[in-house]
């Protein structure tokens, strides 16, 4: 990719989903906002792949709940230069163009045409910013380019009898989109592999005079303002030259790696995923950097060392300002500034920031929210009928603990 292409490309990420599946973890916080992987919040591996492929020019539209996200981006993504024309910009509804919030994908960009017109882009590339990959984008834009397309989808390979969970791309031998169904019971295959068929990933790179033109049509229309429900479909049909690409994994690993982290079992599989010896998702590689907002906290701590009272953690993740004292943590991740106090058990666990696991407590397949102190002698992860009563708790048993819940205690330490 030509650097000087790039200067012609505006981004644009979508952050405003509620995120109602991930529910409790949305309760406070837009969806991109949600803690990963330890010190990540879920936004930041869409914005890693824009600044790593050296886009410079990203418009964030945000719209539920978006305080902590809006700090996240201000105290974290100061990391462009505005004298040289770049931005990470935050777009929040602002009833610009009429009296509705965004009511689908193409509508909160439509929303925000005046913004993005000012930028004078040539190419303009749309992104969900709740999804877990890496991906170059410039390679996208080059075979967009070269093609000569009016719009370019970036697809990935799945199995046909899993067409229920994705907007599936029909194509030809070329790539080109021939037709477009939203969760198909049952889908067409691709032309190279009759096992497979091709996913939307909801990535889009428009010619910035195609996308200007319908969203101003799809604006007049009773639609359902959707980038894969309305606006695709209507360009196919048209006859518009509408390509897919298939995703290149920037992750080096066998198998491609896109998640889309959208259910609480989904989220917890992912991140229990990072902690294996040789994890698909790959956080290690420097040729790939992820960047997030890093608080200045001191090291992690392990303290007392004595029969019983032991701080260590096995093959788990723990962040920056967390302290593990005289207690076990096993297979869990450990977000910045989590605090186990003494005679602690925490196994299979995600733990988020600011977290407090007071003594003599014992937790296991939780995922604890931001700044909740589970009380002394608590039992999370060990009764599912009594897990159940007091927080929310997956299909697969995993029990996810929000502040102004009330515990499990162990009668021994009940007051």
């Amino acid at each position: 990719m030509n650097v000087l292409l790039l200067r012609d490309v505006a981004a644009v990420l979508l952050a405003g989903g509620a995120g109602e599946r991930l529910y409790p973890l949305t309760r406070d916080r837009a969806k991109p906002a949600v803690s990963f992987g330890g010190p990540y919040s879920i936004i930041d591996f869409t914005l890693s792949n824009c600044v790593n492929s050296g886009l410079r020019k990203i418009f964030i539209a945000t719209q539920y709940k978006a305080q902590s996200l809006n700090r996240h981006i201000r105290m974290g993504w100061s990391v462009v230069n505005a004298e040289l024309g770049e931005f990470i910009e935050i777009l929040p509804p602002q009833k610009r163009v009429s009296e509705n919030w965004y009511l689908g994908t193409a509508d909160a960009v439509y929303q925000n045409l005046y913004s993005l017109e000012r930028e004078s882009p040539r190419w303009v590339i749309i992104l969900s910013g709740d999804h877990i990959y890496k991906m170059d984008y410039s390679k996208m834009l080059d075979v967009h380019i070269a093609r000569g397309a009016s719009l370019t989808v970036a697809a990935i390979e799945v199995p046909v009898t899993e067409s229920r969970r994705f907007g599936i791309l029909e194509v030809d031998e070329d790539s080109r989109l021939v037709g477009f169904e939203e969760k198909p019971v049952s889908a067409r295959p691709t032309p190279w592999n009759a096992s497979m068929c091709l996913g939307s990933m909801g990535i889009y790179i428009f010619d910035t005079e195609v996308l200007v033109r319908e969203l101003l049509r799809d604006a007049e229309e009773p639609t359902s303002h959707d980038f894969g429900k309305d606006v695709i479909p209507r360009l196919v049909a048209g006859g518009e030259r509408v390509y897919a690409y298939v995703f290149w994994d920037e992750n080096k690993k066998e198998s491609k790696y896109w998640r889309d982290v959208g259910t609480l079992d989904a989220y917890f599989e992912a991140s229990m995923d990072l902690i294996q010896v040789d994890p698909v998702f790959n956080l290690y590689d420097p040729d790939w950097p992820l960047r997030t907002y890093q608080p200045q906290f001191p090291p992690a701590k392990f303290v007392f060392d004595e029969e019983g009272r032991r701080g260590s953690a096995t093959q788990s993740l723990v962040s920056m300002g967390c302290i593990v004292s005289g207690s076990t943590v096993h297979r869990s991740i450990l977000a910045p500034g989590a605090r186990v106090h003494s005679y602690c058990e925490v196994e299979d666990s995600i733990l988020m920031p600011n977290t407090t696991i007071n003594r003599h407590s014992r937790v296991r397949r939780a995922i604890i929210d931001h700044e909740v102190s589970v009380p002394r002698g608590a039992v999370i992860g060990y009764d599912a009928v009594e897990d159940r009563r007091r927080h929310t708790v997956t299909e697969n048993g995993v029990a996810v603990v929000t502040q102004g819940e009330e515990c499990l205690v162990d009668s021994a330490f009940a007051s």
